[in-house]
């Protein structure tokens, strides 16, 4: 029997920041990969092609290449928050290159494990002016992925909310990624929907750090140092974006037309889905 092939594409969630073993990061998926198959005879073949700062383009356009080199059995796709800290945002596009990555691995029979995900704003602690729009981009994104996970009957974790997220002891100093028992929370979650679905046959992850949190000093001076310069190289491009996203969105709120902002972000997602649809259907009427 030859082994499981399991490959992660994503972001820095996937490649496991926040999770700290030895030199480099462990993460979710690697923790996932130990309870795919029971026994050595059956053993996991794990490749994390995670990158830190990837976008949706970046999965489609180099991860996407590599997984398929690799042959896998099991996908993971869990991306889109670094989209929304960009001022090149566009779900229509965010929405053509999941697709695209979904299909593809639909095509070859690969099981694909998808997620949504918190908004940042949210978990970075943003004031409301400023929260309100990246929410509203994460939400679209959530949206994009609810629906192309079921099209394309992925195996997917709502991840994007529950008492983990208000939980500190789940998440690192930047409060942006998990730590080590957060990576621990999702690596159990998305084991208890492939064990259900009889596609994990190994043991479920301890829940359980297996190593002691950092100190409030050390996630102080992470923050200090290393941790401003992750959001300044994340976020440049999008402050004064989103600093006039935000008087926009004081300019609604005192006019009472929120709700408007919402219905804008809504039709954009129906817009993209709707051409999907469309794309897909040109060739047969051809």
């Amino acid at each position: 029997m030859r082994p499981v092939r399991f490959v992660a594409l994503g972001d820095s969630l996937t490649e496991g920041v926040g999770d700290p073993v030895g030199e480099g990061w462990r993460g979710w998926a690697a923790l996932l990969a130990d309870g795919l198959s029971a026994g050595p005879e059956a053993a996991v073949e794990f490749t994390n092609l995670g990158v830190s700062g990837a976008q949706t383009r970046d999965v489609a356009e180099r991860q996407l290449s590599d997984a398929l080199a690799l042959r896998p059995d099991l996908v993971s796709v869990v991306v889109g928050v670094n989209d929304t800290l960009r001022c090149t945002f566009d779900i229509h596009a965010v929405a053509a290159r999941l697709d695209t990555v979904y299909a593809t691995f639909a095509e070859q029979g690969t099981i694909l494990l998808t997620a949504c995900l918190p908004d940042p704003g949210a978990m970075l602690g943003l004031p409301g002016a400023l929260a309100r729009p990246l929410a509203r981009r994460q939400r679209a994104v959530n949206a994009v992925v609810h629906a192309l996970s079921d099209r394309y009957g992925a195996v997917h974790l709502h991840a994007s909310e529950g008492a983990w997220l208000a939980d500190r002891a789940m998440w690192s100093a930047d409060r942006l990624h998990p730590g080590e028992r957060g990576h621990r929370q999702l690596a159990v979650r998305f084991h208890a929907l492939l064990a259900g679905a009889g596609l994990a046959t190994g043991p479920a992850p301890s829940p359980e750090p297996e190593f002691p949190a950092p100190t409030r000093s050390a996630g102080l001076w992470w923050l200090a140092t290393a941790g401003t310069g992750w959001v300044v190289r994340r976020c440049t491009d999008l402050l004064p974006q989103l600093l006039a996203l935000a008087v926009d969105e004081l300019r609604h709120r005192a006019r009472g037309t929120s709700a408007r902002l919402d219905l804008r972000t809504s039709a954009a997602v129906s817009a993209a889905l709707a051409a999907l649809s469309v794309s897909e259907r040109q060739p047969d009427a051809a």
